[in-house]
């Protein structure tokens, strides 16, 4: 009796061995929290969505739900409702290094009536789309080191919005950085969430949690894309709108 016994337990070691082997095999080709955007609620947003505030008639260009954008000029394309608490999920990638580009939360309608071509929304929360090659442009460029923002996702406050930053921040305390480095580079597809409920946002960079604030004011606005000087490439955006 006492024989079946250990080999029960044997079994049953081995069988369990072999299910948390699956598990890490399957951890490691997939991100830890990476969200289900396929459920109740959850609706596309494709070039249709979006209205052109101040890009050339070929900025925006939409083909098989995705999104290109030109990058010139500078400006932005907005959604056509206003949107207060939700969810967001993204894949971008920049099509040439040193890239810059993002995603404006919770814009209000006063700084995009009459928004002049080249310039960008003087209100909202960023949500910072950077390709690794932008610190290396800067530091060659400027001699000095790229301590104030990161390619990894970054989240702040523009113009007259305001934000406390989640930790940790830019040295100036105005930036919320990431907490690790998880970005993909040029060419290569990324996938962001945003979750932004009641004057907060989070940001999931590639399944994981990195960066965001609180204490948000305006909390309700437009998701705006942003172009910035260089192609860029978006598809499966997909937005949920909470209570």
């Amino acid at each position: 009796m006492q024989a079946m016994r250990v080999g029960m337990l044997v079994v049953a070691l081995t069988i369990a061995g072999f299910s948390m082997d699956v598990a890490a095999d399957k951890s490691a080709d997939q991100p830890r929290a990476w969200i289900d955007d396929s459920g109740p609620d959850w609706k596309p947003l494709t070039f249709d969505d979006f209205v052109n505030v101040n890009g050339d008639k070929d900025t925006w260009s939409g083909k098989d739900g995705d999104i290109h954008c030109t990058g010139k000029p500078v400006g932005v394309c907005r959604t056509k409702k206003r949107v207060a608490n939700f969810e967001l999920t993204a894949q971008w990638r920049h099509n040439k290094s040193a890239g810059n580009s993002g995603i404006f939360v919770w814009v209000p309608d006063d700084v995009l009536k009459d928004l002049k071509p080249g310039r960008l929304p003087s209100a909202g929360i960023e949500v910072q789309i950077l390709d690794h090659g932008y610190a290396e442009q800067y530091q060659k460029q400027t001699k000095k080191k790229p301590d104030w923002f990161t390619t990894n996702g970054d989240v702040f406050p523009v113009g007259k919005s305001k934000m406390k930053p989640f930790s940790p921040t830019s040295p100036d305390g105005s930036r919320s950085f990431p907490r690790k480095n998880l970005s993909k580079g040029v060419g290569q597809w990324n996938h962001y969430y945003v979750r932004a409920i009641n004057g907060e946002i989070r940001l999931w960079v590639n399944g994981e949690e990195v960066s965001g604030g609180n204490h948000i004011e305006p909390k309700t606005g437009y998701l705006c894309l942003e172009a910035e000087g260089s192609p860029i490439d978006f598809k499966n955006l997909r937005l949920r709108e909470l209570p």
